[in-house]
């Protein structure tokens, strides 16, 4: 597959980091990239089917086994930013169509200044540091085969809490079994403090609220996105 990207300082960054997360198998491999020309050439995920398109009863589990596996990784000696300069300041960029993209992050909402807030106290608390891939919406996850399980792309890696790379799937929850019941199972398959994703959950529900009212998500998903905001 051809990646081409206008932005050549992320690319050059995602080349770096995925070779960092070769070693767990879960990222596709590079096979050239010349980032001055701002492309590279990766490996083929087959089938490729995005999580969001997996039966939803087969994904705790395998969310879980592919937080292990990435989470594994150890940092490089430079390692990447921290999670800190992710979560407590505001980014532009869109959400691309599909509300359940963390760049939709970016907007701005009333509520904002709490949002920080409680952003900060969870990374003020924060017991373990791992490599995050920090970007791992369900568009970024891909079926890899039953022989390798889920394969992710386009990392935005960071050092922070091994939460934060499972609240989007649990936010995804909202209009469906409900963010509350996917976070306990969530919590449950991976060995991750429930209260802790859960209050990551509703520091960017607000956010993940906005881009549905942009882009026509389902009211059920609004409804109970604002209300985990409040």
């Amino acid at each position: 597959m051809l990646k081409l990207s206008p932005d050549r300082a992320v690319l050059t960054k995602q080349v770096e980091m995925l070779r960092v997360f070769a070693p767990s198998g879960r990222v596709p491999a590079v096979l050239s990239a010349d980032t001055e020309a701002g492309a590279m050439v990766l490996e083929e995920i087959l089938p490729g089917t995005e999580a969001e398109d997996l039966p939803p009863a087969s994904l705790p589990q395998l969310w879980g086994e592919l937080l292990a596996a990435l989470h594994a990784v150890r940092p490089p000696t430079h390692g990447p930013r921290d999670l800190r300069g992710r979560a407590t300041r505001p980014s532009p960029g869109s959400a691309g169509g599909c509300p359940n993209r963390p760049s939709a992050r970016g907007s701005t909402s009333p509520r904002g200044s709490g949002r920080y807030s409680a952003a900060r106290r969870l990374l003020d608390t924060q017991a373990s540091i791992v490599l995050l891939h920090g970007d791992l919406h369900l568009g970024n996850v891909l079926d890899g085969g039953p022989s390798r399980g889920l394969v992710v792309i386009d990392p935005k890696a960071c050092l922070g809490d091994p939460c934060f790379d499972a609240v989007d799937y649990v936010v995804a929850g909202a209009g469906f079994e409900g963010v509350e019941a996917r976070c306990q199972r969530m919590a449950a398959t991976c060995g991750l403090d429930g209260d802790r994703l859960y209050a990551w959950s509703r520091v960017i529900a607000s956010m993940v609220a906005v881009a549905h009212l942009t882009y026509d998500g389902p009211e059920p998903a609004i409804d109970e996105l604002l209300a985990l905001a409040r």
